[in-house]
């Protein structure tokens, strides 16, 4: 076992995790983030939600929802920008389609203007019928939020995981946390498989484990439920059919099952809400899938149906029994703070929780000294898809791997996976690579390229094929060799 020293650990490489690297990556510290996963965003929340920024109109006054909501939005616009992070203000609407849902509105405009959310309206049948002409024309009223937008979660994440290490943050994959020791009321290390780490402070952003990870230290104040939701993915022919996401009225527990493009250029339509004991299950089931079928044909009745090109679901982490997000020093153990139960509005909150945990470590005695060398800026792999055809030319007359496409759905080249695999971060998996640059994602769903992909993991990283997985651990696409096996059988 290695032992090393670091002045802050986080568990937990999601959104959360990530974006409190990089802003403790401001400062003269040695960071180190601790992840169970074989990538960051490989599992939990952050890479299976629905990819919107809140306005910020339905957490109750006063919660932590509430607070960090708006400030989030605030500062989301420079966040993406130096990351080079797709980000669209598309605006919200939240759509009555009868009239005794009205007053519910009514309800969330009041509630969004003691948030902070500026511009909310209500507006009448006409005007929704110009900005969405496909939606059902039944709808009476919606509440339209022109502030709140959409973004890929999961490159948001790797966005801020990547700079983060440029700027001297240690990731460490595939390393779940084992034990915290803490002595004299301090934590003291944290413990892994294969790491010793010397710390004074632990952030425990774990997600859907951050209440097992707050037993380590013998706190046992609030427990993660999990809650999932289902979704349809449509091909990208059928992403403008809607030019916002649109939300239903929401129910007690979710905001509903909504329509709404992505920034990719896809149609996703979800989740459902069903509370689960089981944190590891991210099954689609017919039942769920159906319920989100019915409730995406409610609010826009011309869904190209037979354009679905995949499924999955997410887990929400649900903290009870606050039923808010959970920050703060934990009682009694000096060093050891909680980022935790982060569902929605969390993706949007991101930046804000950063901000209140950093003002934390300030509080409980950590020296922020700012660095001077840090860099908030790093771009994105070129896309192919995305270039001019003057580009085009000018990226393979610069290097021929972009003449070579590996994923013919979403026109990635080789270019692409190659700088995928040496990136800050590297890509070692094949949904690693999917993350990173869309191969697998299109409407054949890696029938075509996975294969690539996987001699392109062969040859960069030197393994040999048996040892190439989907998504780490146990997850291998082959066994062995044909032949190999063959004979052995006969042996």
């Amino acid at each position: 076992m290695q032992t090393i020293k670091a002045d802050v650990v986080i568990v937990g490489a999601g959104v959360t995790g990530a974006v409190i690297a990089r802003e403790l990556s401001r400062y003269e510290l040695k960071v180190v983030v601790l992840e169970k996963e074989a990538d960051v965003c490989a599992g939990g929340s952050s890479k299976a939600n629905t990819a919107i920024v809140h306005a910020g109109y339905d957490a109750t006054p006063g919660t932590w929802k509430a607070k960090l909501n708006v400030r989030g939005v605030e500062l989301y616009d420079q966040m993406c920008c130096e990351l080079d992070v797709p980000y669209q203000k598309k605006g919200t609407l939240v759509v009555a389609l009868a009239e005794d849902q009205v007053p519910h509105l009514e309800e969330l405009l009041e509630r969004g203007k003691i948030n902070g959310v500026p511009d909310l309206e209500i507006i009448g049948r006409d005007r929704i019928l110009k900005m969405e002409p496909h939606i059902n024309p039944e709808a009476v009223a919606a509440l339209y939020a022109p502030g709140a937008g959409i973004v890929c979660p999961y490159e948001l994440t790797i966005a801020l995981a990547e700079n983060a290490v440029m700027n001297g943050v240690q990731v460490l994959l595939s390393q779940p946390v084992t034990g915290i020791a803490v002595r004299d009321g301090r934590v003291q290390q944290a413990l892994t498989p294969e790491y010793r780490i010397d710390t004074s402070f632990v952030i425990n952003a774990a997600g859907l484990y951050a209440d097992e990870i707050a037993r380590m230290v013998g706190q046992d104040y609030y427990h993660i439920i999990p809650r999932k939701g289902e979704y349809y993915i449509f091909d990208k022919r059928f992403g403008g059919l809607i030019n916002r996401p649109l939300f239903p009225v929401p129910t007690e527990v979710s905001k509903g099952i909504l329509v709404t493009p992505t920034v990719d250029g896809n149609l996703l339509i979800g989740p459902n809400a069903e509370n689960i004991e089981d944190k590891e299950d991210t099954a689609t089931t017919p039942e769920g899938l159906q319920e989100v079928l019915t409730g995406a044909l409610a609010m826009v009745p011309d869904l190209p149906l037979r354009e679905r090109i995949t499924t999955y679901a997410g887990l929400r982490n649900v903290a009870m029994p606050s039923n808010d997000f959970v920050l703060g020093p934990a009682p009694g153990v000096k060093g050891f703070i909680n980022a935790g139960g982060i569902q929605s509005p969390g993706l949007t909150a991101a930046p804000a929780i950063a901000e209140v945990i950093l003002n934390v470590l300030a509080e409980e005695g950590l020296e922020l000294r700012p660095k001077a060398s840090f860099n908030p800026e790093r771009k994105t792999i070129p896309h192919f898809r995305e270039m001019s055809p003057e580009e085009r030319r000018e990226a393979i007359a610069q290097n021929p791997a972009y003449g070579q496409i590996v994923c013919r759905c979403e026109t990635v080249t080789e270019a692409e996976i190659l700088q995928a695999i040496h990136r800050p971060i590297p890509a070692t998996t094949v949904d690693a690579v999917k993350r990173r640059t869309r191969a697998g994602m299109g409407r054949c769903q890696g029938g075509f390229c996975t294969p690539r992909v996987m001699a392109l993991l062969v040859r960069e990283l030197g393994i040999p094929w048996e040892e190439v997985t989907k998504k780490g651990g146990s997850s291998q696409y082959v066994v062995g060799r044909t032949k190999d096996l063959l004979f052995k059988n006969r042996e």
